[in-house]
């Protein structure tokens, strides 16, 4: 069975290494680009880094995080958020591979760089986002057959979906990474996008989640401490 998951697994890396170069080199109509196969690289060992961890040690969150994006027992609304998340996500990718094909903008070195360390620093805080929690599936679901529960520890002892928060930060450090203003404003679309899910996600957690409401109580902000 680990073999199989491990198969299943490098076929997922390979699947997260297209899915990030092709729409950027594509549309970039280049690979000399060394900001672009930073950002692809973060990304993929990124991928990498956590998948060989849930691997060793939380096989059943692997075996959730490989399950399709679209499930019998998930909201039909969460299905529909995931197939316009998706389709951004690779509009965001290939208009910046444009905006360097056609120089539509620029961005200042020291941003690009800044950017390059924030991505990073974002695979670091999504390890730690994993670390905590088992029941981190891709899509929204009471995991009943594992006996979900809520989870407080670590990064969401400081806000309710840090992995939201990681993702939006890594949405904006991308787009300066590759020097694209263009590609801040699809940042912003996908964070728009990660908003309207947060509420409806909380709405069923509370209805279906034993604790969620007291916890939704004691830990009050949702993605960012001091703004929401």
């Amino acid at each position: 069975m680990q073999k199989v998951m491990g198969l299943r697994l490098a076929i997922r890396i390979v699947e997260i290494f297209l899915l990030f170069a092709l729409p950027v080199f594509l549309a970039a109509g280049t690979t000399a680009w060394p900001a672009a196969w930073f950002f692809v690289a973060i990304s993929t060992l990124g991928g990498i880094s956590i998948g060989l961890r849930l691997w060793r040690n939380d096989p059943a969150l692997l075996a959730e995080r490989m399950k399709p994006l679209v499930q019998a027992d998930q909201p039909a609304w969460d299905r529909l958020i995931l197939v316009v998340y998706a389709v951004f996500l690779v509009g965001w990718l290939v208009v910046m591979g444009l905006d360097h094909r056609f120089k539509w903008s620029s961005v200042p070195t020291y941003l690009s760089v800044a950017g390059a360390l924030a991505g990073l620093g974002c695979w670091l805080m999504m390890e730690l986002v994993f670390r905590a929690n088992t029941f981190l599936a891709p899509v929204v679901k009471i995991q009943h057959e594992r006996h979900h529960s809520v989870v407080s520890d670590g990064p969401y002892a400081i806000v309710r979906h840090p992995m939201y928060s990681v993702q939006i930060i890594y949405f904006f450090a991308g787009a300066l990474l590759l020097g694209s203003w263009w590609g801040m404003i699809g940042a912003a679309l996908l964070t728009i996008i990660l908003a309207v899910r947060v509420p409806l996600e909380e709405g069923q957690l509370r209805r279906d989640l034993a604790g969620y409401a007291d916890y939704s109580t004691r830990v009050r902000y949702r993605l960012f401490p001091g703004l929401w």
